[in-house]
């Protein structure tokens, strides 16, 4: 198919989850989104930036430095951000970033991304875990209200995958955290399928 202008760029920014961890495809559910999109005859370049074990912190300080090499003047630009899951991550008794300390960097990096960028916030997915899954569920929702404050679209993945039988019986058979490709595939589903997403595919080809 041939692809549409104009020359559209999107940048990505996350943790494991992002990147595709687990997944033997090293598709993830960016890779597979971006197919569908470009399978759509969108013009679209995708950067993952996902990184493993980031926190929201780390996350705040890099984006931007990130994004500016690869989101040029002249061209249409997308930023998607999707963290929280090491943020509730209990470390020696301690979560390791505080849920107000989450939603602080949530607001930061919005304040300035939704201003440059077309900006999209997409939700953590549930591990195994039934106590990391209350404390994502609540961080989740807190979540879901800044961006509904600050403007910016939303895709919740927990209240969909915490009942997902494929999504569960992949995590628990890997990792107890991270899915192979078809849990992947069923999240990659779940934002192609949303109105927040820019480039719906009315047939995603996400599997």
């Amino acid at each position: 198919m041939a692809m549409s202008s104009p020359d559209i760029r999107i940048c990505f920014i996350g943790d494991s989850y992002v990147h595709g961890t687990g997944d033997d495809d090293c598709l993830g559910w960016v890779g597979r989104l971006c197919a569908s999109a470009r399978s759509a005859g969108h013009n679209l370049t995708a950067y993952n930036l996902g990184v493993r074990r980031e926190s929201s912190t780390d996350i705040a300080r890099r984006w931007l430095t990130e994004c500016k090499p690869r989101l040029r003047p002249g061209t249409e630009n997308y930023v998607v951000f999707s963290f929280g899951a090491n943020d509730v991550t209990q470390v020696e008794g301690r979560q390791r970033v505080s849920e107000d300390g989450t939603l602080d960097n949530l607001r930061a990096l919005l304040d300035v991304a939704s201003t440059r960028y077309h900006t999209l916030v997409v939700g953590s997915p549930p591990a195994a875990d039934p106590e990391h899954n209350t404390r994502l569920s609540q961080l989740s929702e807190r979540m879901c209200e800044v961006t509904v404050q600050l403007g910016v679209p939303y895709v919740a993945t927990f209240p969909i995958l915490i009942d997902d039988r494929t999504w569960l019986d992949e995590v628990r058979g890997n990792d107890g955290a991270h899915p192979r490709a078809a849990g992947y595939s069923r999240l990659a589903r779940i934002v192609a399928a949303s109105e927040a997403w820019w480039f719906r595919n009315n047939d995603p080809q996400t599997g």
